[in-house]
């Protein structure tokens, strides 16, 4: 299945140019419109206005004085519709810059959400905060920051360029009315916009609309002038008179950008929606959960409608239809409620359960009782014997993975957040603590060279952060090396918390420690750049990742230096370049040679990583397979080696699933081979 991933990035890559193609349509309808309406209107005006004939005959535009004729003037209707191409090409610009730097923070915030975090919020939050951290570890992406909308619908939507920048909002109506794997039905949808690229598509689509939809608005602007100004002079008249024109014009106008909008919407929606819900089944194993939710909304009185203002902009990226579309379907952003649920449930009788908050708020909050004391309680219980080793299958043809995750790793990841000790994971969830639980992942595991990072932390960070830390190396420590990864995605939500002058505080600690030995592991290099990577798009102004290259015949170097570097940390110097042979056959076009060890230091992986991550989404699938076929060189795979794996799947921009446990061994030296310095 590793071509699904790639087919379906490559599939919204093509549904955004068609939506670009399609907007290019909707503002040459709409130009064309108002330079034919505009005509008509300076055509009346000629003929039933004599005050204002002199204003508008040729002689005032150009014509020959005297001549006693008077030429159209062709040059209102023309200024007219350079007008409106101003006008939406600007607002167009405008909306997406400001969602460029906002990302999917500003929608949520539009739409009336407030960040939930999981020291002040009730049963139902944590809930619902558990189930999103279940399924980013379960595929492979950074936790995304969750919003709560106070509505009584039930609905949901994902919203971002990335998952670096992602966000999920989630109704209190879902929360409220929906049993855990109805709304693990509910998040699993949401993921799945994300990971197949159609958030950042619905993004762009709201900033595209934007220009559209604002000759309407002015248009509404105008009318409203017009009305006052008719009641304060009446010696205007011919003035009021062409504004109310001008006005209604444009609100004529609006109404064809907002049916173009409309159709642009459902042409690009409708389709997804059924995919989201297939891949929903197939990531739960469970379609009643989703199928159950879709049921609910049919049941509840409130349904998945939005009262919040902005939610018409934003109603395609809503899990059900958020607000009114007209009495036909030709505008709908989503499927009709009965189609979507007999596609997973065909055996559905056409009834819909009857829903009331007050007894399922009740319900459910003895269920997530139930669930917040078993969590608690498994989490009390001694872990399971820590493997060094994973099964070779499931790291072989790596690439296979990215993109897909299944219960079995859904399940991996609740057991895996049970093991993690109560202390460490609540530090990971809030601000002050995630930053001593990172600096505790990058320390080394030589006493010498800690104690020696440790030394250069204190002059960087604050004692009290010190002292946290302190305290956390000891369970850190004995931390199972597979739990590294998904606990540093667990820190994410807090850490955009941060302020400015808190992350440029805690940026300059997470050199310090890089910086403070050339020993540093690859695997604990690898884990800050992950950071640094899904934290960059929250405090700095970044550049969209343009791709530069569609093959890998050009990119030997920067694949030798990365897969070099892998060979020399798993492989013994002898066996580092069998190691490499073996990656060489699966890039066959690409000139590969072992570097030798002094050239692989970290800032030259950096350097090649950077370049790696321009290439085509289909040609990173092989990048992947390539550095699991190093891995895999000499039989065996340890898990520091497949989380190293997973790592740099991740900075390629290809979300890998956890790699599930295979043989347990006892545990001996893990990874602890190193590199040069950066």
């Amino acid at each position: 299945m590793a071509t699904n991933f790639f087919q379906r990035q490559e599939t919204a890559r093509r549904n955004t140019a068609w939506l670009v193609v399609m907007f290019l349509l909707a503002v040459v309808g709409i130009v064309g419109s108002t330079f034919a309406i505009t005509a008509f209107a300076v055509a009346q005006t000629r003929s039933y206005s004599p005050d204002y004939k002199e204003l508008l005959d040729g002689q005032a535009f150009g014509g020959r004085p005297g001549s006693g004729k008077s030429t159209y003037p062709w040059e209102i209707p023309f200024m007219a519709g350079a007008g409106a191409l101003v006008l939406v090409g600007g607002g167009t610009l405008w909306k997406v810059a400001e969602l460029r730097s906002g990302g999917g923070q500003s929608v949520a915030e539009k739409l009336g959400g407030r960040r939930l975090h999981a020291d002040n919020g009730g049963l139902h939050e944590r809930r619902l905060l558990n189930v999103v951290e279940e399924m980013a570890i379960a595929s492979g992406v950074p936790v995304p920051p969750v919003y709560l909308l106070d509505e009584p619908g039930i609905n949901a939507f994902a919203a971002g360029y990335s998952p670096s920048d992602a966000v999920l909002g989630v109704t209190r109506g879902a929360i409220d009315n929906l049993n855990r794997d109805q709304l693990q039905g509910v998040i699993a949808h949401e993921f799945s916009h994300l990971l197949n690229g159609d958030m950042r598509m619905n993004i762009r689509l709201i900033g595209i609309l934007h220009g559209i939809l604002l000759l309407g608005l002015l248009g509404q602007m105008l009318l409203r002038t017009a009305a006052y100004s008719g009641g304060r002079s009446r010696d205007k008249g011919n003035s009021v008179l062409v504004l109310l024109v001008v006005s209604i014009a444009l609100i004529v106008l609006g109404f064809v950008g907002s049916l173009m909008g409309g159709l642009i919407k459902a042409a690009v929606s409708r389709q997804r929606e059924y995919l989201a819900d297939a891949s929903a089944v197939q990531f739960t194993r469970n379609p009643d959960g989703i199928a159950g939710a879709l049921k609910c909304i049919g049941g509840l009185m409130a349904g998945s409608k939005l009262k919040a203002a902005a939610a018409a902009e934003a109603s395609h990226m809503f899990f059900a239809t958020g607000v009114w579309e007209g009495f036909t379907s030709a505008m709908a952003t989503h499927p009709p409620l009965a189609k979507r649920i007999l596609a997973i449930d065909p055996r559905w009788d056409g009834t819909y359960p009857q829903v009331a908050a007050e007894a399922s708020m009740a319900t459910h909050a003895g269920e997530a009782a139930a669930f917040v004391g078993n969590a608690a309680q498994a989490a009390g219980l001694a872990p399971r014997k820590p493997t060094n080793e994973v099964d070779l299958r499931s790291v072989d043809n790596a690439a296979d993975n990215i993109g897909q995750f299944t219960e079995q790793h859904q399940q991996y990841a609740r057991e895996l957040l049970a093991e993690i000790p109560p202390q460490l994971l609540g530090a990971a969830r809030e601000p002050f603590g995630a930053r001593a639980v990172v600096f505790g992942l990058l320390l080394d595991s030589e006493t010498s060279v800690r104690e020696r990072q440790l030394a250069a932390l204190e002059t960087k960070a604050d004692r009290a952060s010190i002292e946290a830390l302190r305290k956390l190396l000891p369970i850190i420590a004995r931390l199972d090396a597979r739990a590294r990864l998904p606990l540093l995605d667990l820190t994410l939500p807090a850490l955009r918390s941060m302020s400015s002058p808190q992350y440029t505080a805690f940026d300059a600690c997470l050199t310090s420690l890089i910086e403070a030995d050339n020993r540093l592991s690859l695997f604990e290099w690898t884990l800050g750049r992950v950071l640094e990577r899904h934290l960059a798009s929250e405090y700095r102004d970044q550049r969209h990742m343009r791709i530069h290259y569609y093959g890998l015949a050009k990119l030997g170097e920067p694949l030798s230096i990365l897969l070099s570097t892998i060979a020399h940390v798993g492989h013994s110097a002898d066996r580092a370049a069998a190691a490499l042979a073996t990656a060489a056959q699966q890039l066959p076009e690409v000139q590969l040679k072992l570097a030798p060890r002094t050239e692989c230091s970290l800032s030259a992986v950096e350097k090649a990583l950077d370049q790696l991550a321009r290439v085509a989404e289909k040609h990173r699938g092989r990048i992947v397979d390539a550095c699991a076929a190093v891995i895999c060189a000499d039989g065996e795979v340890k898990v520091a080696e497949a989380e190293l794996l997973r790592g740099i799947s991740d900075l390629l921009d290809c979300p890998m699933p956890p790699i599930l446990p295979g043989q347990e061994v006892e545990a001996s030296s893990v990874f602890k081979a190193h590199v040069g310095g950066a």
